[in-house]
């Protein structure tokens, strides 16, 4: 199933309600990261990623929709370069996480160490918006993540960075993908 655009404030997004399970959307999304190169002790490793950083305070659900989206959950992934001029590595493409890039057969080790620099991360951008397991502070965090400023009135305003970032993850929260 395509994508949907969904744009506006947090409340013309879908609720947490309708978000699939962590595994219903994890395993969806085997096939593309095996198309990334990623063996299935990675894929297996990035399971047992997610659930650990969970931990942290960040719904599986959401860890693993931002590593869709910003990696397609290839562990070897590229690093890019954020509009500061930081280097975004490892499967959340996040400023400060380590990069394996062009490398697959990672150690847990390695692929939960991506996996936590990025959910600390977002953990700091819920804490911005009040630190609620809810919709309103999960989409909103998620438009920071991306950006590093919001425009509640619409989170689709990308501020310069993906203008349908929330979107697509709300489309990956309710099991779709691309």
């Amino acid at each position: 199933m395509g994508f949907v655009s969904y744009s506006g404030p947090a409340s013309s997004f879908p609720g947490m309600n309708q978000w699939k399970s962590f595994e219903e959307i994890f395993n969806a999304n085997k096939s593309a990261m095996a198309a990334t190169g990623d063996t299935g002790e990675d894929i297996g490793r990035i399971w047992n990623a997610v659930n650990e950083c969970a931990k942290i305070g960040v719904e599986e659900r959401v860890i693993f929709c931002i590593i869709m989206q910003e990696s397609t959950g290839n562990v070897g992934v590229a690093t890019t370069t954020n509009n500061d001029g930081h280097g975004t590595a490892g499967l959340m493409q996040c400023d400060g996480s380590p990069g394996f890039p062009g490398q697959h057969g990672l150690s847990q080790d390695q692929i939960t160490s991506m996996v936590q620099a990025g959910t600390n991360h977002f953990k700091q951008n819920l804490k911005d918006f009040g630190d609620a397991d809810t919709a309103e502070c999960i989409y909103t965090a998620l438009r920071e993540y991306n950006s590093g400023s919001v425009n509640k009135s619409n989170l689709s305003d990308g501020v310069g960075a993906t203008a349908s970032y929330v979107s697509d993850i709300a489309n990956r929260l309710l099991g779709r993908t691309n």
